[in-house]
């Protein structure tokens, strides 16, 4: 048993399918053959017994019932050819009608047999026989008849019926495969499917189906299952491509930033080894350098907490920051910083109510950021222009000046952490930066929701601008 079932494991769904299928029709051919065979012999032996029990009440009466005359011979009322009858008298006189080559063997019958037919076979070599026996007043009379023509309709029935069974297994084994075939070809598509994704074509799906089907239920469900495969696949190689890109990021900033180091440390380092060599003329001179770089490391020091602050998501203030007075004051800083620059304040279309979400102190850096970077990078006779308007739910502000602008290449990357432009752009080279303040403000715009973008034009200025959401419940006039 556990080899048959083993066999039937091992085998293809479509010929499991057809095997038990034949094998079905085998058994409902088998069951019915038999049914119809012993209906058809009880049909056949109803019919004989009929003529049997006939004879045995008409013309092969005993002679006893028939005044006492024993059957003569064949006439009219009795067939020549077609019973055996052999009747005995009372007195043991004895008569035999048999054109048959055979007799049946009456020795099994009982002395009180009744009216009854039973089967008898042949004294000798020969068929059955069905045999009746009466007795009345010590006569007896037995007819029988053979079961040839009984015997030689139930085998051309049986041979019928297994001919007909033959054929009919063939054309339902047929018919089946080629159903079975056709029904299992959708699962033959998902198969091809199947060996496509796992060659590597994640966008190959199942095609569609009825979903009231069985095959159209599991390509639904193997569509969805294979979307959330794709899906986790797509996540981790962005997750790789972004850990790689981070690595890649996290590399370039530290040798940034250590580049950056490095350079006011050499300064200090140099000057305190030339005044600790007494080789430096004037010391105050010396000494003012190595505050000035040693303030330079700090801001560098500085600028580098933050962004790393902003890199662990860490959550900056958030309160209703009023936006007039911050534009303000930031302007009349830039002005105190940078003495005899022309800084506008633009405040045309904009709400002087408007409020944005936000620490009051780290807007107030994005803004020294734009405007410090426009006066490090513009002519002292170039105008600066802070302005301010609504558009839509968004505060956008703009800080445009009339420098050289950028390249396009430089408007990609100004935003990049240790990215410096043209040095054209630059009034001095003191003046350049560590190329960490535009950085600053993106990371600091981003904390609140916003967007930072630039505009610029190669030799007719930049414009850096951010937008942040207004405050709900603040309306514009």
């Amino acid at each position: 048993m556990n080899v048959v079932s083993e066999r039937m494991r091992s085998m293809p769904l479509r010929v499991t399918l057809v095997v038990l299928t034949v094998i079905l029709v085998l058994a409902g051919l088998g069951v019915s053959g038999v049914v119809v065979t012993s209906a058809m012999r009880s049909d056949l032996l109803t019919r004989v017994d009929e003529g049997l029990t006939d004879a045995v009440h008409g013309w092969a009466r005993p002679p006893d019932v028939r005044d006492g005359d024993m059957p003569g011979p064949p006439g009219l009322r009795r067939p020549k050819s077609q019973y055996f009858v052999t009747a005995t008298s009372s007195d043991g006189f004895e008569i035999t009608f048999n054109d048959f080559g055979s007799s049946p063997d009456l020795s099994s019958l009982s002395s009180s047999e009744g009216t009854s037919p039973v089967t008898v076979s042949s004294s000798g070599a020969g068929p059955d026989w069905r045999v009746v026996k009466r007795v009345s007043a010590g006569s007896t009379v037995v007819v029988a008849i053979p079961l040839t023509d009984v015997d030689a309709t139930m085998t051309r029935l049986i041979w019928l019926q297994v001919g007909v069974g033959c054929i009919v297994v063939v054309l339902i084994g047929a018919l089946s495969y080629l159903l079975v075939r056709s029904s299992l070809r959708p699962l033959r598509r998902v198969e091809e499917t199947a060996h496509a994704i796992a060659g590597g074509d994640l966008h190959r799906r199942v095609p569609a189906r009825p979903a009231n089907t069985e095959v159209g239920s599991l390509g639904e469900s193997l569509n969805a299952m294979l979307a959330q495969i794709q899906n986790a696949f797509a996540a981790t190689a962005a997750s790789e491509r972004q850990a790689r890109a981070s690595e890649e990021k996290m590399r370039r900033f530290i040798a940034d930033a250590s580049h950056e180091l490095r350079t006011p440390l050499t300064s200090i380092k140099g000057f305190a080894d030339l005044m600790a060599l007494g080789a430096v003329t004037d010391s105050s001179d010396a000494v003012r350098r190595i505050s000035g770089e040693a303030d330079r490391m700090t801001m560098l020091v500085e600028d580098l907490l933050m962004l790393a602050r902003l890199d662990a998501h860490r959550p900056v203030e958030n309160a209703p920051v009023e936006v007039l007075p911050l534009l303000v004051d930031s302007v009349e800083a830039a002005r105190a910083s940078a003495p005899g620059r022309q800084i506008d304040l633009d405040l045309a279309g904009f709400d002087p109510t408007a409020q944005v979400n936000g620490d009051r102190l780290r807007l107030r850096q994005v803004l020294g950021n734009l405007l410090g970077n426009a006066v490090a990078h513009t002519a002292p006779d170039s105008p600066i222009t802070l302005a301010a308007r609504i558009h839509g739910e968004e505060v956008i502000v703009e800080v445009a000046d009339s420098g050289p602008g950028l390249t396009t290449d430089e408007q990609a990357h100004v935003f990049e952490r240790f990215y410096r432009g043209d040095p054209s752009r630059h009034r001095n080279v003191s003046d350049s930066g560590s190329g960490l303040g535009l950085s600053i403000v993106a990371a600091l715009i981003a904390a609140h929701d916003g967007r930072v973008g630039v505009r610029s034009t190669a030799g007719e200025g930049a414009t850096f601008w951010f937008a942040l959401p207004r405050a709900r419940g603040v309306q514009a006039r």
